[in-house]
């Protein structure tokens, strides 16, 4: 909705060292599938390491069934085994369903009585959570490395996607500037070149 959540401190370092064993790394969320260049643009700016995205096919009304049905499916049709799944208290629900163990399931919020037993509370961080593992039998190397499937390193997209470019030119038009004053030595402008393959879709 035009806003820039904040990355969580560690959180791009625990994907990566899951990445780095050789597991394939799977993001799925209910938001809608209209919302897809947005989300992945955030994870490209982010650096998230790649992996395969799944959303919601349009606006549901029940998006943590959807998400259960989705995993449910992977499992089952596609032999897909889930390693780690990482989430908020409204997962857990989900993770449970799907006969993770709780040593499977990491929640990051601070921790309550009532999910104590079904899950891992990440209350002291993501960085805090990435040196357990590295000295956790849990994250052992994958033995069929996923690399095969996906390259390694972060979502290959512009720096600056299209909402963003229209988000900071509406700031730009919206804002008072003052003009610059003249400057005694003006610098050259450089002029930018244009790769081919853009000159010859300009020209059709």
């Amino acid at each position: 909705m035009g806003s820039d959540p904040k990355v969580r401190a560690g959180a791009v370092d625990v994907v990566r060292h899951w990445q780095d064993l050789g597991y394939l790394i799977i993001y799925i969320t209910g938001r809608p599938d209209m919302q897809k260049q947005r989300v992945v643009s955030w994870l490209s700016q982010h650096n998230f390491p790649q992996g395969m995205i799944f959303f919601s096919d349009g606006l549901v009304h029940d998006p943590l069934r959807q998400k259960t049905i989705f995993l449910r499916n992977l499992m089952q049709e596609c032999h897909i085994k889930i390693c780690a799944a990482y989430g908020s208290m409204k997962d857990i629900s989900v993770y449970s369903v799907l006969a993770l163990s709780p040593s499977q399931i990491y929640i990051v919020g601070r921790p309550t009585k009532k999910y104590q037993a079904q899950c891992q509370f990440l209350s002291e961080g993501y960085a805090a959570h990435l040196a357990s593992l590295e000295f956790s039998l849990h994250s052992r190397p994958k033995k069929n490395n996923s690399r095969m499937i996906l390259r390694k390193g972060s979502f290959g997209l512009h720096s600056q996607p299209e909402f963003l470019r229209k988000r900071n030119h509406l700031r730009r038009t919206m804002s008072v500037q003052q003009p610059d004053p003249p400057s005694l030595n003006p610098k050259p402008e450089r002029a930018q070149s244009q790769p081919e393959s853009d000159k010859d879709h300009d020209r059709h």
